[in-house]
């Protein structure tokens, strides 16, 4: 039975007469025109937080912002009170006037982008409910790539008053010729999981949506959420297309630039517990990756405690491994026990959701397809299967259990080797504290506004001097140059100086001063390209009946032949033929296979957790071991500070070791694999100017190992500018053939902004066609169209997010002012031993490196126990 639908009361509604984007906010809540909104929550057991309220409040007044909670406290009705508020005034309004009001559920409104598809059915049915508890006559619909072909006809029709949709599908709506008439009532937009788009492309994406429907309504009312940023000035500003950091003050800004909007500060009372489980024995000699099975037995009991747990691991390939490990440990939690990752079958992926939101599920392995704000409530444990990499990551891992307001969200991890006992105390202490990672957008990708300047052109189109204009509202382009955009239109439009005489790249032509797609088949094939999302091309996994389980990447079955057999969506696999971009497989029994591997699966650590495990490992330099973490690791620490010493804040460790096989410099900056990446190749090369050496190298996220063949004075290698950033990017690129790396990165710019095609449904192009298309044009534009932007572009991106540069450079201003700390060692320690382990993973079967590791850890533990002694 619903409740009876909420009165506004005369007094009510006579300011809603005039309520407008200025209505004064105070107004507003002298008015009590929150009071439907509060019955609402009454009827169905709750009562609003103060921030929700607010964010009511702000709506009603006509402001825009960023709401900032914790998971799992209302962030969802916080931003869809304020339109359903608005909707009942002008109902009663209408009432009061004598006037009766339409059934009709009224034209689009509101626009809900979420970045994951697997968000939308959650959210559609939150949005729904009070819509339907209101009685109000509006219809909510999602739009993403799962929406079935009879819904998306409807849509092409008339859309809903409220559309879920992802960047994507927004990109494809601005991409017909009726968009802005579809488009016309639309007063509102809210970023679901902002700092997700934040930081990459999708964002940027987002961004130019946004200021072409900021075009179209200039009172456009724009609400993100999110409950993981630290630097919520910037994601506000991007999100209202504000001008950020130094260009803010170097650029003029417009009127609707200059507008700040709000900042809502969510519930505070967000309860966490974050434990972490002790191995049983701490081997002071620890190395990566083979410790978390061994922890097996622990982790069966703690499901077993527990009403429903989520076990997140870091990559896709751990999933499969976790649940094939519990499954054989419990083989009666089979139709318990799930997996869930973004290869997995859109119809697997559901039922496992549905199962979880159902209680039928006493476990789900998962990776981050499970991290957003889908809500499982009776999920009530997160275990955490390796380092989180992160701090916010772990926060919004944990926030899956207890996802409700006032419910405890805990999570237990579980370290894969001994050391990360250090991450989980480090991360647990930034958390309480509160501080979080800061997302960075991007600044002005070419290959983004080439795609969004061809999809105008097929919606619309432009005059060159209006998009120009408008696509400076937005904060990544706000700077974008004449010569930029002139390039841009020059692109699409004649190809740019080497294709001019292609007509394939030809995309957009002029007519009577406006740019237009008039080509069907560039139509045809923009519409499929659209988008920012660029891996590995993926083969359907399918039975010879059909039955698809998912998506594996092109460059894992190319090393396949048919009867081999691998791991996947919890199944052992043999593999009958590839045909057609699909891999035909059976059911196999016996050994177990290889598990796929997908690209992107070595994160590095967060600045923000990097400078956290320097201040834990600080206090153990001046002998505090706080928590039980830290007590767990002593045995590890008290060795290394006895056979070289635990590095503090302000000091870097470089300790030296010669053997067998060379000559050892082990550096411990604590800054992150990529950083670390960058930094051994760029010594490696530095040192190699000065004498002729040969190095090998291995890197993890605590420092990295440089082998050389001669000895090296380090000391007076640094004297003499070792940690210098003369030079760096110059440097960089020689060290690490950052022309190829270049090369490879060129594909996604080049997919992105429509040079080379993917294919069409049914017929996808391989990767290596692809790779081959985009090397080729790589090479076309460095020999005839050397300063082509996009080229520039691909330069960039290696050097900002393959080496991140600027962590990099800043991480060479912190070396230069510490203390360096020269150790000679007698033997390996406890941080220079799983990188030399690491080393020699890339030369060695695992049956054999386990059986090496084994003899090198014997001598080892008998210096360390006699030290004891």
């Amino acid at each position: 039975m619903k409740p009876p639908r909420p009165r506004i009361s005369r007094k009510s509604a006579s300011i809603a007469e005039n309520l407008s984007p200025g209505l004064d906010s105070k107004s507003v809540a002298r008015a009590d025109l929150l009071q439907p909104m509060r019955d609402w929550f009454t009827s169905r057991g709750w009562q609003p937080f103060p921030f929700q309220e607010e964010v009511w409040q702000n709506y009603l007044a006509g402001e825009s912002g960023l709401v900032h909670a914790t998971t799992g406290t209302g962030k969802t009705y916080a931003a869809w009170g304020g339109p359903l508020l608005r909707a009942l005034h002008e109902e009663q309004k209408l009432v009061d006037a004598g006037k009766k009001p339409s059934q009709k559920a009224p034209g689009l409104k509101v626009l809900w982008i979420t970045p994951l598809r697997a968000l939308a059915a959650d959210t559609e049915n939150a949005l729904q409910a009070a819509v339907q508890d209101l009685n109000l006559p509006w219809l909510v619909e999602r739009r993403t790539g799962d929406t079935s072909a009879t819904t998306r006809r409807h849509q092409r029709e008339r859309l809903p008053t409220a559309l879920i949709t992802t960047p994507e599908s927004l990109s494809l709506l601005l991409a017909r010729a009726d968009a802005q008439e579809q488009l016309a009532n639309l007063e509102c937009v809210v970023f679901d999981e902002w700092h997700e788009l934040l930081g990459g492309k999708r964002g940027t994406q987002a961004e130019l949506c946004l200021a072409r429907l900021r075009c179209w309504q200039p009172r456009l009312q724009v609400w993100g959420l999110s409950a993981t940023l630290g630097n919520l000035e910037h994601a506000r500003d991007v999100l209202l297309g504000r001008p950020t950091g130094q260009r803010m003050a170097a650029y003029q800004t417009t009127a609707s630039q200059a507008y700040v909007g709000k900042i809502v500060h969510g519930a505070t009372s967000k309860s966490y517990a974050i434990d972490s489980m002790i191995p049983p024995v701490i081997e002071r000699f620890p190395w990566a990756g083979h410790l978390g099975v061994r922890l097996l037995p622990q982790v069966i009991e703690r499901i077993e405690a527990a009403r429903s747990t989520l076990v997140f691991t870091n990559t896709r390939a751990q999933t499969e491994l976790w649940y094939q490990a519990i499954l054989k440990a419990r083989p009666d939690w089979a139709g318990e026990l799930a997996l869930h990752h973004g290869s997995l079958d859109q119809d697997v992926r559901r039922w496992v959701e549905q199962g979880l939101r159902e209680g039928k599920l006493k476990a789900v392995v998962c990776t981050s397809s499970l991290d957003l704000g889908v809500d499982f409530s009776p999920v009530d444990q997160v275990l955490q299967v390796g380092s989180p990499k992160g701090v916010a990551r772990l926060l919004q891992r944990a926030g899956r259990a207890g996802h409700q307001p006032g419910a405890l969200s805990r999570v237990v991890c579980v370290p894969t080797h001994a050391l990360e006992l250090v991450e989980f105390a480090a991360a647990r202490e930034s958390l309480e504290k509160g501080h979080l990672e800061a997302r960075i957008h991007r600044s002005k990708p070419l290959d983004v506004l080439v795609q969004h300047a061809v999809t105008v052109a097929l919606g619309t189109g432009f005059r060159p001097e209006n998009l120009l204009q408008e696509v400076r509202q937005s904060s990544a382009y706000h700077d974008l140059q004449a010569d930029e955009w002139e390039w841009v239109l020059d692109f699409i439009h004649r190809g740019g100086e080497a294709l001019r005489a292609y007509p394939d790249y030809q995309r957009v032509d002029v007519v009577d001063g406006e740019y237009r797609v008039t080509s069907q088949k560039v139509a045809r094939q923009h519409r499929m390209a659209i988008g920012t999302i660029v891996g590995d091309a993926s083969l359907s996994v399918v039975y010879r009946s059909g039955a698809r389980l998912g998506t594996i990447e092109e460059s894992f079955v190319s090393k396949m032949k048919p009867g081999d057999r691998f791991i996947f969506s919890g199944k052992l696999l043999e593999l009958i033929r590839v045909y057609d971009m699909k891999a035909y497989v059976k059911p196999a029994t016996g050994k177990l296979g290889p598990v796929p591997r997908w690209m992107g699966g070595r994160m590095p650590l967060s600045t923000e957790l990097s400078k956290a495990v320097r201040h834990k490992l600080d206090e153990a330099r001046r002998g505090l071991f706080l928590g039980p973490e830290m007590e767990a690791v002593r045995p590890i620490l008290e060795v290394q500070a006895d056979w070289s010493l635990i590095p503090a804040m302000g000091e870097l460790l470089i300790e030296t070791l010669k053997s067998r096989e060379g000559y050892h410099y082990y550096f411990y900056p604590f800054e992150g694999r990529l950083v670390h990446e960058g930094l051994a190749s760029l010594f490696a090369y530095r040192l190699a100017q000065r004498l002729p050496v040969t190095f090998t190298m291995a890197i993890n996220d605590y420092g990295f190992e440089l082998l050389a063949t001669e000895a090296i004075d380090v000391g007076r290698a640094i004297q003499e500018g070792l940690f210098s950033e003369d030079q760096l990017e110059g440097d960089i690129e020689q060290s690490l053939n950052a022309v190829e790396m270049a090369r490879r990165q060129f594909r996604e710019v080049a997919r992105i902004s429509g040079l080379i095609s993917q294919g069409f449904p049914g017929a996808a192009k391989s990767t290596r066609h692809l790779q081959a298309s985009a090397g080729l044009l790589h090479d076309v534009f460095t020999e005839y169209d050397p300063d082509n932007l996009l080229l520039r572009q691909a330069r960039q991106e290696v050097l900002e997010q393959q080496l991140e540069s600027n962590r990099l450079r800043e991480t060479l201003v912190r070396l230069q002012g510490a203390t360096i700390q020269l150790v000679e060692l007698p033997r390996f320690t406890p941080l220079a031993f799983p990188l030399m382990v690491d080393r020699l993973r890339e030369r060695l079967t695992s049956e054999k490196l386990e059986d090496r590791i084994r003899k090198m850890q014997i001598p080892l533990e008998k210096a360390a126990t006699s030290r004891q002694k």
